[in-house]
């Protein structure tokens, strides 16, 4: 028998800010029980080596008002909060840590770049700048509860009334604030913004968690990938990655949508001599991780394996990963995507 939603909105408010979570099916692995444990084993010394470097890189980057790139794609705010995103997934906070210091440059960025409104957009906007406020304001809502500034919550607050006053009537969120059409893509980053509020303890509406499960479930497609639009279209492998980390993100573990979507998204599994032409690649890893680390077991430890080797492989002589959406951000993705056994951001853990 389905869950009723309360059910499910249950789990999702049960997700605290150190990551506890109680009932969840599944983690009876012993392994499983002890994320230092699986770190040690699947992050190889080479990978180790890879975060060190992309890292340093990432940080000799950041300019001095804390926001990241050069020319057009300077100070956009996803891929700031995206690095200090990288820099918590190994163990710093706010202030502590090798990259302390950094972490709360990008913090000041974010912060200054919030408008009267609530609403945050980097001096670049960029192409769809509710991209930029959610994972604004989902790194603001993990830092929450490691730094004592006075001015955070309020800000975040604000942010988070923002992502609340602009869904739209099917349930989903679009590039503008404004309540207008809908996409899977931006739809799922204010889910993952929404519970990393609930997380930090701000008050996050049933109704809207509720609309937005029934919008993710709509875009799913036969074959378990999701499409763009609800409108219809097919299903392609970054969108469909996305689509089933809102659900674990909402608080939905198991059934078929969850199921389909896993099998879907093993089909893209990276392996050595196999070239994949896919538009948002770090992107679609970037969920796609998240996704299988959830979902544990085989399928987990089968996708790290392959996305850390392949990851590190690609990785350029000074460090970096290049995106024609900036270094940065491919950078900041990969670090991200190669932490993701340490378990430290409360937004990832199980």
């Amino acid at each position: 028998m389905k869950p009723l939603f309360s059910h499910r909105f249950l789990a999702f408010l049960t997700f605290s800010a150190i990551g506890l979570f109680a009932g969840v099916a599944g983690l009876a692995r012993a392994e499983e029980k002890d994320p230092a444990q699986t770190a040690a084993k699947l992050i190889t010394p080479a990978a180790e080596r890879s975060i060190e470097r992309g890292l340093k890189w990432l940080t000799n980057r950041q300019h001095e008002d804390g926001e990241f790139g050069s020319g057009p794609l300077r100070g956009n705010a996803a891929v700031c909060a995206l690095a200090g995103m990288a820099m918590v997934s190994g163990g710093s906070t706010p202030g502590q840590g090798p990259h302390g210091a950094e972490v709360n440059r990008c913090i000041d960025f974010i912060l200054s770049s919030e408008q009267p409104s609530g609403f945050i957009s980097g001096t670049d906007a960029g192409h769809g700048p509710m991209y930029g406020h959610g994972f604004a304001t989902m790194f603001l809502a993990e830092c929450h509860g490691m730094s004592p500034r006075a001015d955070m919550r309020e800000k975040l607050a604000k942010s988070v009334k923002i992502i609340l006053d602009c869904q739209n009537k099917e349930g989903g969120w679009r590039y503008q604030p404004v309540r207008a059409d809908a996409d899977i893509s931006v739809t799922v980053c204010q889910i993952m913004a929404l519970r990393a509020a609930r997380n930090a303890g701000l008050f996050v509406p049933n109704e809207t968690i509720d609309r937005a499960i029934d919008y993710v479930k709509r875009s799913q497609n036969a074959d378990g990938g999701f499409m763009y639009m609800i409108q219809g279209g097919e299903s392609a492998f970054p969108r469909s990655a996305a689509g089933v980390v809102a659900l674990y993100s909402a608080g939905i573990y198991e059934g078929p949508e969850i199921t389909k979507g896993l099998d879907y998204i093993e089909g893209f599994l990276p392996a050595e001599g196999v070239a994949r032409r896919e538009n948002y690649y770090f992107y679609g890893h970037y969920y796609a991780v998240q996704a299988m680390w959830q979902a544990g077991g085989d399928r987990w430890t089968r996708w790290y394996s392959a996305v850390r080797d392949e990851l590190v492989s690609r990785q350029r002589d000074d460090g970096s990963w290049h995106s024609t959406n900036g270094n940065e951000y491919a950078t900041a993705m990969s670090c991200i995507v190669l932490q993701m056994p340490n378990n430290y951001l409360p937004i990832f853990q199980r």
